[in-house]
């Protein structure tokens, strides 16, 4: 099969190589899926690039994907041959090599169908980023009938959380930093939408909320954003962040949050619990099939020009998933 691969880190197009590699077996409990769509997401990008040390000798890049089963290994149904499928975690946990290839095997427990209202493109789109939305907003329970603070509401994350919020029955509030993300919030749902740029955040969090705060925070920079999430959450309410680039060792009122009763989570997709993975894919799968969804294509580029995609997520400025189609 074709591939890419790069054995040392880098620039994109210093190091990703495309050749021949052996077309992968299924093994016990997986599945052998024909890669139609692979998505690139930052965190693929940023392991490709350093300079944190290789995991591997040799890694294919890419987590997140879509395709079609081929075959299945030892103890997995044959009902799955044929199926139309979105999958994650192909390069994680364990894993060399992931979906910017022509074939990739799997554990059977990372597929979930793809409906065929839904093209390969945008299932390539779903994995880490909305599965970090959907952990990241129902961890601290439901939030039907609750108002939910989602940070960055346009982003890859924070759009699925958006998305997925409205569908759940919440109120949504959103920050974004320009007109343009604002119009996306919007459209995948949100209510209320915030300049954080031009308007102090806590301040019209708490207006909008007639002085109370919001019940949850789905948060894009915990460091960053600290004190106006801390002055935007109600008693006994919660955050769960899942990144913190403004402040890696953020220093906050510890006193005022336990005065608070505020619960502080943490999220990293690959390491949280399986039972919620799983909710996760099926909660996903049942919403796309809805109809009522925003799966964003930023950009479509063939295996071999896999380094301009991973150039075009390190640009910033994207409007969701930069996609690979082998």
């Amino acid at each position: 099969m074709r591939a890419i691969w790069y054995d040392r880190t880098g620039p994109a197009r210093e190091v990703l190589e495309l050749g021949e590699r052996p077309t992968p077996q299924a093994g016990q409990g997986q599945a052998l899926i024909r890669v139609r769509a692979s998505g690139v997401n930052p965190s693929d990008a940023g392991m490709r690039a350093g300079p944190a040390p290789m995991a591997y000798p040799r890694i294919t890049p890419n987590s997140d994907g879509a395709g079609v089963v081929e075959a299945v290994g030892p103890g997995v149904a044959q009902s799955w041959v044929g199926k139309r499928v979105w999958f994650y975690n192909g390069q994680r946990n364990g894993r060399a090599f992931g979906s910017a290839a022509e074939y990739i095997e799997l554990d059977v427990d990372l597929l979930s169908e793809l409906p065929d209202a839904v093209s390969f493109a945008q299932g390539a789109t779903l994995g880490i980023p909305c599965m970090t939305a959907h952990r990241s907003l129902f961890l601290a329970g439901p939030v039907q009938g609750r108002t939910v603070l989602v940070t960055g509401g346009a982003g890859a994350v924070g759009h699925y959380a958006v998305q997925l919020a409205a569908w759940a029955g919440a109120t949504v509030i959103a920050t974004v930093s320009s007109e343009e993300k604002a119009q996306r919030a919007r459209e995948g749902g949100a209510h209320h939408v915030i300049d954080y740029r031009r308007e102090d955040v806590a301040a019209r969090v708490r207006e909008l909320t007639d002085g109370q705060g919001v019940h949850h925070v789905v948060e894009v920079d915990f460091g960053g954003n600290l004190a106006s999430t801390l002055a935007s959450v109600r008693l006994n309410g919660s955050i769960a962040y899942y990144a913190t680039k403004g402040s890696r060792e953020p220093v906050f009122a510890a006193g005022a949050a336990m005065g608070l009763n505020l619960q502080i989570n943490s999220v990293y997709l690959p390491v949280s619990p399986h039972e919620a993975r799983r909710r996760a894919q099926a909660d996903i799968t049942r919403w796309i099939g809805t109809g009522e969804r925003m799966l964003s294509v930023a950009g479509r580029f063939p295996l071999e020009d896999c380094a301009r995609a991973h150039e075009l997520v390190e640009s910033g400025g994207k409007v969701g998933t930069v996609v690979v189609e082998p």
